[in-house]
């Protein structure tokens, strides 16, 4: 087992109606002046807006908002929102959202609180942040887990890249998790979301490490019950154990609880950034259901008994040979087209002479090896997108 810290500092309120004690949670802080992060007009069309205006006006805390965060974030509107935020003495972030908002919201703060640093930097490895001011997010959509996490991920749209970057100041200091906010979430969202939070959990089962049972057998259990709530969710919208079950596996599989005592590599997931970075009209939980399954099928026999295990205790496979575990890839796969999930590149319009641009740009121009029981340089990269492509 891997030295670690486990470091979880947010403080969650979670059920029903907890949106409405914003205004009294915040007030705990002292703010100046708090700036609201959002994407578009969802929180207005499902009346979370005037609720949380009405809370932050009856605690007489002053805000301004930013909006216009789109799915995969980018750079110019966290510059936009760092500029609002120092010109007008800004001490609080409160994002509304998802995953998009929650990151954008985090790289706000860092920079805020850094003048003299480019957030950017963070991003590329060049530069960490020192200190950071208070955030706290209410969610909409159960998918990244970045409301618990220490991450932050944020496309360069004027270099097509996407990189994320760990940092404990990264993490809010709370979070409202009402199950009800998500009921809207579209029918695709919520598969992407079920792929997202899933595959949080399953990387890091897959990460390197050994002799880490109890984590391994909490990592299973999550990754199960994500998949059971998920497809009740995506059949029935309003169904509040599947939302909610939904909303707590997404926070507890990205917290670091599931990678303790293992390396933290998320392998797929930098496969994924390339794409949606190269398009951002991929949406991420797409991008990692279309890759998974070849990663899978390329990888499984340096890491066989936990293949093994993975597909004993997730889809009830008998037996401990190749076949065993190349009918649980399969029938993970046809989970993934159950819930209108793509399962190859071809079908996210990626064009088969895009693969070795891409292939160049995860390996960053064959300088990079993601590490793993199968380590991936440039040639393997390539390899995986090319199985990806078009699955047979």
């Amino acid at each position: 087992m891997e030295n670690y810290i486990y470091y979880t500092p947010t403080k969650v309120y979670f059920g029903k109606d907890e949106e409405l004690k914003i205004g009294k949670i915040i007030r705990e802080y002292n703010p100046h002046s708090v700036l609201i992060v959002y994407g578009g007009n969802s929180i207005k069309r499902i009346g979370l807006y005037d609720k949380v205006i009405k809370s932050l006006k009856e605690e007489n805390i002053q805000y301004l908002e930013l909006s216009g965060v789109i799915p995969n974030p980018e750079l110019p509107l966290v510059y936009e929102g760092i500029k609002l935020a120092k010109e007008n003495d800004i001490d609080f972030v409160l994002a509304i959202g998802g995953g998009s908002v929650m990151d954008t919201a985090k790289d706000i703060a860092n920079g805020v609180a850094n003048p003299e640093d480019d957030v950017w930097d963070y991003h590329l490895g060049k530069k960490k942040p020192t200190k950071t001011i208070r955030k706290g997010t209410i969610l909409t959509i159960s998918a990244s887990g970045s409301e618990m996490s220490n991450s932050c991920v944020i496309s360069n749209p004027s270099t097509q890249e996407k990189r994320g970057y760990g940092s404990d100041l990264n993490r809010f200091d709370f979070a409202i998790e009402n199950p009800e906010l998500t009921y809207s979430v579209s029918k695709y969202q919520t598969a992407c979301g079920i792929v997202d939070i899933a595959m949080h959990t399953i990387e890091r089962y897959f990460d390197l490490g050994e002799e880490t049972n109890l984590v391994d057998d909490i990592a299973l259990a999550v990754i199960k019950n994500v998949f059971k709530f998920g497809q009740i969710a995506y059949q029935n919208p309003t169904d509040y154990q599947a939302r909610a079950e939904l909303m707590w596996a997404s926070s507890l599989a990205h917290n670091g609880l599931t990678h303790s005592g293992r390396r933290f590599l998320l392998t797929v997931h930098q496969l994924e950034h390339v794409l949606s970075a190269f398009d951002s009209s991929i949406a991420h939980g797409a991008g990692l259901a279309a890759l998974w399954c070849s990663w899978a099928r390329y990888t499984y026999k340096y890491c066989f008994d936990r293949f093994l295990k993975y597909v004993h205790e997730i889809w009830n496979i008998e037996g401990n040979d190749e076949n065993a575990i190349l009918e649980g890839i399969k029938k993970q796969e046809e989970y993934y087209q159950s819930i209108g999930m793509p399962t190859s590149l071809k079908e996210l319009n990626i064009k088969k002479e895009d693969l070795e641009m891409l292939a160049l740009k995860c390996s960053q121009n064959k300088n990079r090896t993601i590490p793993g029981y199968c380590p991936l340089g440039y040639q393997e990269i390539l390899d995986i997108y090319n199985l990806a492509f078009e699955p047979k």
